[in-house]
């Protein structure tokens, strides 16, 4: 049993909750008295009350996020049902900004604003000597880095194992980008890299070979950014992966050197591009130099073997769907792995919403608030993007049709090539999600020979060369009648993924 409780609900079992961890490193005495307590969005409220329950606590602590706030306000009210002389403590993003209105606030004991490393510790003092704090809302006090604990130690075997390790050596962000809470996180402020080093060697000791950094700016810092890269590849062995996200117009020589020793896959760049539009960037307070972007792509895909995740944003003020459109044709021309679609939200504490009247941005009231139509862009049109998002992330960035996905566009705008695409899909399958793959690939098969009317023969290679390339032998139905060589007789060699993530080995994958 424990008095204090560490809890939230992870988007998917693979995530590890980074804040709680922190929350215990950070208990000092009361370390050894908490518990930390990872759920999944899949289980039921009252599997997860039952394990709080029986640690028999006298303080639980809630993290809250976008994606889990709606659950979590219907166990946090059971909770106090039950039980209310625990006290309830609410963390987190979604209960740092804009608290009105807010249900689950209402079942709160207390509510810690900001980064509550240190001043989780303190209020449960408070709490269990008996004198508690007065008011309801605790702002935290910006915590110095260096007087933080880290919380490495706290990764157990079965998260070094199965689950994503995540891990920073900054926190903040140097830029205002106006629909990003980090553009309230200035300046940017680093842990001792020493020390952090010292952290990460500890876990590639214990076997750590997954790391995903959070640094919003992993390559704002040159000297720093060096180091680490040096220490991983000082140390890299097969099946090492390392995830950054990456400042999109800064790529000085010190880093390209130290980028391109790395083998192919082994990093990924996580690289927010969200619009190549200058009249939007200068709205949302984003500063870009794409001439640079391009520039650091080209040397990226061309004398590296970094993965490259690049992001863009539907529903921005001020851009259309053609203008979005001219910005993904560019982005796919600059040869990234994957590009993110995503669907504008409205986080909360952000300043985004000072466009609202002049633009008429409309956004979802509930999480994960996402914009439903704008001046510009209708609520019809953000449904088909949202649907060509989901078959996007299921074809081309899944890697299971590297090849087969480029005969959409041959001669043609990519982006209204596959949004032609995703609009026929959908109207053959009533929906754009919990399509299988067998199914998808179908459905490609038809598209490109029925509608696209190109010859079945060239279709049905194409396709059975990326089966191979993802590691698959099963040949599916409908390609049966082909006569597709063995991909031995076309290379000399069995298809085998490198040891990597699934969509990185397929996308890392020389196999052609």
């Amino acid at each position: 049993m424990s008095q204090i409780v560490l809890t939230t609900l992870n988007a998917r079992y693979q995530h590890t909750a980074f804040g709680v961890r922190y929350l215990q490193a950070n208990l000092g005495e009361l370390r050894d008295q908490s518990v930390i307590l990872e759920f999944g969005l899949k289980e039921s409220a009252t599997e997860v009350l039952d394990a709080i329950l029986a640690e028999s606590p006298r303080i639980v602590g809630f993290g809250v996020y976008i994606w889990n706030v709606e659950p979590l306000t219907g166990i946090v009210a059971a909770l106090k049902t039950l039980r209310p002389e625990i006290t309830i403590i609410l963390g987190g993003p979604e209960v740092s900004y804009e608290l009105d209105d807010l249900p689950i606030t209402t079942h709160a004991d207390f509510i810690i604003q900001g980064e509550a490393d240190l001043t989780f510790r303190k209020v449960c003092e408070q709490i269990l000597s008996g004198e508690p704090p007065t008011d309801l809302i605790i702002p935290a006090e910006l915590p110095q880095l260096n007087d933080i604990a880290m919380p490495y130690h706290l990764y157990n075997d079965e998260d070094l194992k199965n689950r994503v390790l995540y891990v920073e050596a900054s926190r903040g962000c140097p830029f205002t980008c106006e629909f990003c809470l980090s553009a309230l996180e200035i300046p940017v402020r680093q842990f001792d890299v020493e020390a952090f080093l010292g952290e990460m060697q500890s876990l590639f000791d214990r076997g750590a070979r997954w790391f995903k950094f959070v640094d919003r700016t992993f390559n704002l810092n040159i000297r720093i950014g060096k180091q680490i890269l040096q220490f991983f590849l000082d140390r890299y062995e097969s099946g090492m992966f390392l995830h950054f996200e990456m400042i999109p117009d800064r790529l000085p020589e010190a880093l390209r050197e130290l980028i391109a020793e790395f083998p192919a896959g082994a990093l990924q760049f996580e690289i927010g591009i969200q619009t190549f539009n200058d009249d939007v960037s200068d709205l949302i307070s984003r500063k870009q130099e794409n001439d640079k972007v391009a520039e650091n792509f080209h040397y990226l895909t061309t004398q590296t073997g970094v993965h490259i995740h690049a992001d863009l944003i539907v529903g921005l003020p001020g851009e259309n769907l053609e203008s979005f459109g001219t910005g993904f044709d560019r982005l796919l021309g600059m040869n990234p792995h994957e590009i993110q679609v995503g669907i504008l939200k409205r986080l909360k504490g952000t300043p985004i919403i000072r466009h609202d009247d002049e633009w008429r941005m409309k956004y979802a009231s509930a999480p994960p608030y996402e914009i439903l139509e704008t001046k510009l862009v209708s609520f019809q049109d953000i449904q088909r993007m949202r649907r060509f998002a989901q078959l996007w992330d299921r074809t081309s960035n899944s890697g299971n049709f590297v090849e087969t996905v480029t005969l959409l566009w041959i001669e043609s705008s990519p982006f209204e090539s596959f949004l032609a695409f995703s609009d026929w899909a959908v109207e053959q399958v009533g929906r754009s999600h919990a399509i299988s793959l067998n199914r998808l690939v179908e459905l490609m098969f038809r598209y490109l020979t029925e509608i696209k009317q190109i010859d079945g023969q060239t279709v049905a290679e194409s396709i059975w060369r990326d089966f191979h390339r993802a590691g698959r032998h099963d040949k599916p139905k409908f390609l049966r009648p082909f006569d597709l060589p063995t991909i031995k007789d076309l290379t000399g060699h069995e298809s085998e993924l490198p040891d990597l993530p699934g969509r990185q080995a397929r996308h890392a994958s020389k196999l052609m």
